[in-house]
């Protein structure tokens, strides 16, 4: 139990991805259903089936996340506050989880019924889910203008779901088109819809950026106003992934709509990106609620100024005794749990020492030469004609291994914390998964690189990887204080998280665009450019 309490932190930011993430791709297939297929008039009913078996998929899955987050929060709740199961029960987030798994129960059981055009019926239950998400949102806290806000919100997450959601059933739709003509023009009506959905989700999160932001200083003085601009600058390339789909749609050849695939993949990846910082926005208080303790604009670029890398390293005896090494028996106690945290999964607040701020710059300038080497040696590889910089990606073996023995200097093998005791803390678990995704990268892009291997599937296990690396740096537990070293930290580590993201989906649309197409050419020069960058921004990061 004081591990769940530890860990759920940053697991309950998963948790509110994934719902949001299932409900877009069942309410996204519901409207397709409806609003695109169903007026169409041709002969469907082999996508009809595909699409309904991926409504039920992701509504069932949705309500399991339900019931899961249901049943965590309130044995949490129970435990730490030692209230009943029936005084729990009247709490809005449980209320919100059981509307959501029985909305979603309802469209599981509703998609298994393939009567033609009788999916209309599947839209009451898709608005129960909208609802039961806004009831964990911002808007149903607030005192002023609640009801608005709460409309807004529901547009917000309506017309991400039509969009986002709705697209891998266009994509299904192209896929299983019986021919060029039927393909057009089901992408034409889903174009026309997706449009009328960014004009909403634009206006809708600009609205709600005023009233949760207000004020540009807020947007990098406070942690959620540095989500927000990360969410901003996502949605701008979701827009240019958008517009590519839109010239493609007005294209007359199958190669045009194999593209339109193509684009569409990348949209989906960044859309999920998106809704997963969206999902970490929701662990953060509103700017316009923190109004002291803000970072100031001096601060910032004081703090981000160039200035000459560390590459000497404090010793370990240096280093003061961490707070996890301070909480290893409320780790391994099962009757113990931590109330020092402001949420679950955040171990104390003590301010970083001297030492300590030293170690962290000196692992990010290190792990900056070694991104910087790779991003050269891709460089090197792709125009240069130099072949032994093939073997690139065998650099992020040292990578790895470097992030494994530096990033939590109280863990195993250099500090006194155990190495499954040391998994119950939310960063050092984030650290691990990090560490072994790289070695993933390594392997599986060396074997690519160095054509040993020519399966389609496998060549695109570096970028998605890369992808899903990046977007977990989006993902960890904050603290309801504003803490200016924690909006620092995020100030510096947004812009690599755009990066990665933007390396990751520029290399996929290299390797799946069809080589007539001239962006996927542009694409190839695009991720190693961002390796570039992300080193840089490493070399330059600080903490004092």
């Amino acid at each position: 139990m004081a591990q769940l309490l530890q860990i759920y932190g940053f697991l309950s930011v998963l948790l509110r991805a994934a719902t949001l993430a299932f409900q877009s791709f069942a309410i996204g297939g519901i409207v397709v259903l409806v609003f695109v297929l169903g007026r169409l008039r041709a002969p469907s009913s082999e996508f009809e089936r595909t699409a309904l078996r991926w409504i039920r998929l992701a509504a069932l899955a949705l309500a399991a996340t339900h019931v899961f987050i249901l049943a965590a929060s309130s044995l949490i709740l129970m435990r730490s506050a030692g209230i009943t199961l029936v005084e729990v029960s009247g709490a809005n987030f449980f209320l919100a989880a059981a509307v959501g798994a029985a909305a979603a129960l309802t469209i599981a059981g509703l998609a298994s019924d393939r009567r033609p055009r009788g999916y209309a019926v599947m839209l009451l239950p898709a608005f129960a889910l909208l609802a039961a998400s806004v009831m964990t949102s911002h808007a149903m806290s607030r005192l002023e203008y609640r009801l608005p806000l709460v409309a807004f919100t529901a547009l917000h997450q309506a017309a991400t779901a039509v969009w986002i959601g709705g697209l891998p059933y266009l994509l299904i739709g192209v896929a299983k088109a019986s021919d060029l003509a039927i393909a057009q023009r089901l992408s034409a009506r889903f174009s026309r819809l997706a449009l009328i959905c960014v004009g909403v989700l634009a206006a809708a999160g600009v609205l709600l950026s005023f009233s949760y932001v207000g004020t540009i200083s807020a947007l990098y003085g406070t942690s959620y106003g540095a989500m927000v601009a990360t969410k901003v600058v996502l949605f701008g390339l979701l827009l240019f992934l958008g517009a590519m789909n839109y010239q493609i749609v007005r294209g007359n050849s199958s190669g045009l709509l194999q593209s339109l695939r193509r684009f569409g993949e990348a949209e989906i990846g960044i859309g999920v990106t998106v809704i997963l910082l969206a999902a970490s926005l929701t662990s953060l208080p509103p700017a316009v609620d923190l109004t002291e303790g803000r970072v100031s604009g001096p601060e910032v670029w004081a703090r981000n100024e160039p200035r000459i890398p560390r590459l000497s390293s404090p010793k370990r005896q240096d280093l003061p005794e961490d707070v996890y090494a301070a909480l290893q028996k409320s780790y391994t106690s099962p009757t113990t749990l931590s109330s020092e945290s402001y949420v679950p999964g955040q171990a104390g607040t003590r301010p970083n020492t001297t030492a300590e701020k030293a170690w962290s710059e000196y692992n990010h300038h290190w792990a900056g030469v070694i991104v910087l080497a790779i991003g050269l040696l891709a460089i090197f590889a792709q125009w240069g004609g130099f072949s032994p910089a093939r073997n690139w990606p065998l650099v992020f073996l040292a990578l790895s291994l470097f992030l494994f023995l530096r990033s939590d200097p109280e863990t195993w093998p250099l500090g006194p914390v155990g190495f499954w005791v040391s998994m119950a803390d939310p960063e050092v678990l984030l650290h691990r998964i990090v560490a072994v995704l790289v070695i993933g990268l390594a392997v599986f892009e060396w074997r690519v690189q160095t054509n040993r291997v020519s399966s389609p599937g496998v060549r695109l296990v570096f970028p998605l990887l890369i992808a899903v690396a990046s977007a977990l740096l989006l993902t960890h537990s904050h603290s309801l204080g504003n803490i200016k070293e924690e909006v620092l930290a995020e100030l510096s580590h947004a812009p690599l998280a755009i990066l990665g993201v933007t390396a990751g989906w520029s290399r996929w649309l290299e390797l799946r665009l069809p080589r007539e197409n001239r962006i996927g050419n542009a694409m190839a020069a695009v991720w190693p450019v961002c390796f570039l960058l992300i080193g840089a921004l490493l070399l330059n990061y600080r903490e004092m």
